[in-house]
């Protein structure tokens, strides 16, 4: 913003425009960041007996030749209840990881449980399959590229018609893709994505949680942005998820967290956002973040901010988006309703999760940030004060003010007078350069502005202030800049 010239620090005519370049510069940095943190995982249904779950029945680990009996009688035994035992029992082995490397090693061990899979009894499909899911859950990807046999069928049976075994096959699915990418390269060809999204009309709730997970899985892999997304969003997957996220009676919870955080990694890839703009994504997040603030307001449960972190960061990502202005950029909502439900969702993380405040902050930002009807949305419901109460916890609560202020003369005469100036003389205290760089760029806004802010600025000794941060580096250009504005005005 300010340049040296002549040996002297001096600041350029007005500097508005490059405050703005360098605050988005800098929440460009932060966007990056949080597009590269990855939420990885995997997961694991057990259906034990109670007799199998008991403590007096712990999985044993077994070798080589406990594996190749089980796998024997599994395929050869005389009755169908020895040889689904038998498969039970090397299920409950898999349990452990010496068992499982014990497998993979022994010629012959895969093709065998495939050949189970694939047989014509249902009992016995349905065990191989769970023997293929422990596998699945191991944290070595060696045992993960050994079950890719098996993986085509698991595929092929997304089709049947067993709810039960659908979701075991997804979630299976789910835990290879997000380890291995020889699975991938696999079962992209073979038509994995159109699988899912014939998947995504099922009326079984369970099924759609756990193709939201295999999906979540599959958009998390390196390659997606340029080898699985295109596809996808080709799709009918991005209309199927929207409808999963409509706030109302059909709304599922825990079907909507994983087709939120969906639409999170798509959203990040950057791949088509507009196209996403196009399909109402802002408008159905919109009345979704609503809803969630209507609901935090009626309960205390504390699994709503599974649904409202990948809700915020979504919004908070479409919103950088060119196409915003073009296209349904008020997300079709009246801008106070957007803004007071973001402030109830803010209260009840401030006291229930403290860790979401950081993403309510900033779609505060990229609201106020592309909108001055946003920030007037804020003045007039008061809620400067309270925004002021979060800056412990965020400097990004300094960025949206400057986004109001950076909208001009209007916009400071309601910023001023109130609790602005005390609290940026109180940060000029603090030794974070952060900090008190952006309550810097906010004061000379201020002053710019609303010149009476100065001469209480003055009386308030807010040039000693200053002093304490002139030698620093970092902030010297903006300290001489607020001096000079303070003392011409």
């Amino acid at each position: 913003m300010w340049s040296r010239r002549q040996g002297r620090l001096r600041p350029t005519v007005c500097g508005v425009e490059e405050l703005r370049r360098r605050r988005r510069e800098r929440e460009a940095a932060l966007r990056k960041a949080r597009r590269e943190q990855q939420l990885v995982s995997k997961r694991l249904l057990r259906d034990d007996t109670p007799e199998e779950a008991g403590e007096g029945c712990v999985a044993a680990i077994l070798g080589e030749t406990e594996v190749q009996q089980f796998l024997r009688q599994a395929q050869r035994g005389t009755e169908e209840k020895e040889r689904e035992g038998a498969l039970v029992s090397l299920r409950r082995g898999l349990q452990h990881p010496e068992t499982q490397q014990t497998f993979i090693r022994l010629e012959g061990s895969m093709r065998t449980l495939v050949g189970l899979l694939t047989s014509n009894q249902a009992l016995l499909q349905l065990e191989a399959a769970r023997c293929l899911h422990e596998l699945s859950h191991s944290e070595q990807s060696t045992v993960a590229e050994a079950c890719l046999p098996a993986t085509s069928y698991l595929l092929t049976y997304l089709s049947g018609h067993s709810s039960d075994f659908i979701e075991l096959c997804l979630y299976t699915l789910g835990n290879l893709i997000v380890e291995s990418e020889a699975v991938r390269r696999q079962l992209l060809p073979q038509g994995i994505v159109p699988a899912l999204a014939a998947c995504i009309q099922s009326p079984h709730v369970a099924v759609l949680e756990a193709l939201g997970y295999a999906l979540s899985q599959l958009l998390q892999a390196e390659e997606a942005p340029e080898k699985i997304i295109p596809s996808i969003l080709a799709s009918t997957l991005p209309q199927h998820m929207l409808q999963m996220l409509q706030p109302g009676p059909k709304l599922n919870p825990g079907v909507a967290v994983e087709f939120a955080w969906c639409l999170h990694y798509i959203i990040c890839s950057q791949v088509s956002n507009p196209l996403l703009i196009g399909h109402g994504a802002l408008s159905t997040l919109g009345l979704l973040l609503l809803d969630l603030a209507g609901a935090v307001q009626r309960t205390e449960d504390a699994g709503l901010e599974l649904l409202a972190c990948p809700v915020l960061r979504c919004l908070s990502n479409l919103l950088t988006e060119a196409a915003v202005e073009t296209v349904g950029g008020q997300m079709q909502l009246r801008d106070e309703r957007v803004v007071a439900a973001l402030f109830i969702l803010l209260q009840f993380f401030f006291q229930k999760q403290p860790s979401l405040l950081p993403e309510g902050l900033w779609l505060l930002n990229n609201l106020t940030a592309i909108s001055p009807s946003f920030c007037t949305s804020l003045l007039s419901l008061d809620l400067i004060e309270p925004l002021l109460q979060l800056l412990p916890v965020s400097n990004v609560v300094l960025t949206v003010l400057c986004n109001v202020a950076e909208k001009g003369p209007a916009y400071c005469q309601r910023l001023w007078p109130g609790p602005l100036l005390p609290a940026l003389l109180h940060t000029l205290a603090f030794s974070d350069t952060e900090v008190v760089g952006q309550s810097l760029e906010l004061l000379h806004l201020l002053f710019l502005y609303q010149p009476e802010a100065v001469q209480v600025f003055l009386q308030q000794s807010g040039l000693q202030a200053l002093e304490r941060h002139q030698e620093e580096a970092q902030l010297q250009d903006r300290v001489y800049a607020v001096q000079q504005t303070a003392l011409q005005g």
